[in-house]
């Protein structure tokens, strides 16, 4: 994930001072001092950290804070709060005009994913609003752009307007909105032409575009892996064609994530959206609370819940606890349930999302490795049907057969038949001790440990 420098960073920081029972003035400039230095690392903007270090200061020098029981835990909650609001405060939503459809002009640099993204904001507007969008492709100047649309189209099943390459791209989204209205889509989302850097020619071009189909949106796309020059992109396109939101894309990786930082503040531009990953469904709405517990190692419970709901199907789930409390959970109901979890993205940044998950011992530096869980799924594919259902007809040449068709050893194929076992006994008395109590039922793969 994005910020791994900065939270750790800042997390060391701030792991000096939660416990003190009483903050001294020292303190927190030691502190402050910390912190200017992370932000900057993290490319965030110079101006943007003075002025953040000048609130926290403020705030955490106050009688209220210095006075308080857990003067570190408040301080800790003041760094919290200004972090958030440098990010916007609060999640900004996607407009909804009064009258269909909703016009979104999607804007950036050639290369910051643009096309691509306007592809997964037509997915996520129609899986989580139930919107009916209509792709648009004006990038006349790049036929490959225009391909890339109707091939993701094609994906989504979902229709792309489209007038080749000769056409005027302004008259192509007069006539896509015209279109949209005739078939009754409620989004329109245009695909504009990209450059390598900001011209005149573009911004005319996008200005024109602006003034014919008047949209409801401009949202900016901007690859946050670019640091600080996604910044001064942000305010170049925002001075031309005011800006109503952006779109960080590669938010999931190796990015020092200042520019996430620093856009709001600069442009007083909101985050709406990130790209979390390159699959069409991986973009986020932008929650700056969220973001901000997640930098400071607090954890991201909501969005964790969002994604298990999003890929957890609940008539399964049912079934599955029904299997669980019968003993009747079989190696196919744990290959479905390894496919759910996989479903929902990377394992360390699902247990980034969990509190206190960056203290816990080995968590700091951990990277789960996805080969062992293609391993696992070997191990389990090799079994023949009756032993997948009944585990304990497997032996010792079974065992031999096994290990052979899935490439691995004998010891793991016995280490993963033993914790198959320990976890079904665990999980049944976890679904024993919450039936009857009205608490919401567990789901997912329990405590099972991966056996390499």
């Amino acid at each position: 994930m994005a910020f791994e420098g900065l939270a750790a960073r800042l997390q060391d920081t701030l792991t000096k001072i939660r416990g003190k029972g009483k903050v001294s003035e020292q303190d927190i400039k030691e502190m402050m001092r910390e912190v200017r230095l992370a932000l900057l690392e993290a490319d965030v903007n110079f101006k943007v950290v003075k002025q953040f270090i000048a609130n926290v200061k403020e705030k955490a020098l106050g009688q209220e804070v210095m006075k308080s029981l857990t003067p570190g835990q408040q301080v800790i909650k003041v760094v919290n709060e200004e972090l958030t609001a440098l990010m916007g405060a609060e999640q900004s939503k996607i407009a909804v005009a009064q009258k269909p459809p909703t016009v979104v002009m999607m804007v950036g640099l050639q290369g910051a994913g643009k096309t691509t993204t306007t592809a997964k904001l037509a997915n996520h507007l129609r899986k989580k609003h139930n919107r009916k969008p209509l792709l648009v492709a004006c990038d006349v100047y790049r036929p490959a752009a225009i391909q890339q649309l109707e091939t993701l189209g094609k994906q989504l099943n979902m229709p792309v307007f489209s007038k080749g390459t000769d056409a005027n791209p302004v008259d192509i989204a007069k006539e896509a909105v015209a279109a949209a209205k005739a078939e009754h889509h409620d989004y329109v989302l245009i695909d504009t032409a990209g450059r390598l850097h900001v011209d005149e020619t573009l911004m005319a071009e996008l200005q024109d575009m602006k003034a014919a189909v008047t949209p409801d949106e401009i949202l900016l796309v901007v690859d946050s892996m670019t640091g600080q020059d996604a910044v001064n992109v942000a305010e170049s396109f925002n001075n031309q064609l005011d800006v109503t939101g952006a779109v960080l894309t590669k938010l999931d990786g190796d990015t020092r994530g200042g520019a996430a930082i620093s856009i709001k503040a600069v442009t007083n531009t909101p985050i709406k959206f990130a790209g979390m990953g390159e699959k069409i469904d991986q973009l986020e709405p932008f929650h700056p609370d969220r973001m901000a517990s997640r930098i400071l190692g607090m954890g991201d419970v909501l969005s964790l819940i969002e994604k298990a709901q999003a890929n957890v199907d609940e008539e399964k789930a049912k079934e599955l606890e029904k299997k669980l409390r019968n003993m009747d959970f079989t190696f196919d109901d744990f290959l479905e349930q390894l496919d759910q979890v996989k479903s929902m993205g990377p394992l360390e940044d699902l247990l980034g999302m969990m509190p206190g998950m960056n203290k816990a011992k080995g968590m700091k530096n951990l990277k789960v490795d996805e080969k062992q869980l293609t391993r696992v799924e070997a191990i389990v594919k090799s079994m023949t049907p009756l032993e997948k259902r009944d585990p304990s007809v497997i032996n010792g040449s079974r065992r031999k057969r096994i290990a052979k068709g899935s490439g691995t050893t004998i010891q793991d194929v016995n280490r993963l038949l033993k914790q198959f076992e320990d976890m079904k006994k665990m999980m049944k008395q976890m679904t024993a001790m919450q039936g009857g109590k009205g608490k919401k039922r567990g789901k997912g793969l329990g405590g099972l440990k991966l056996p390499f």
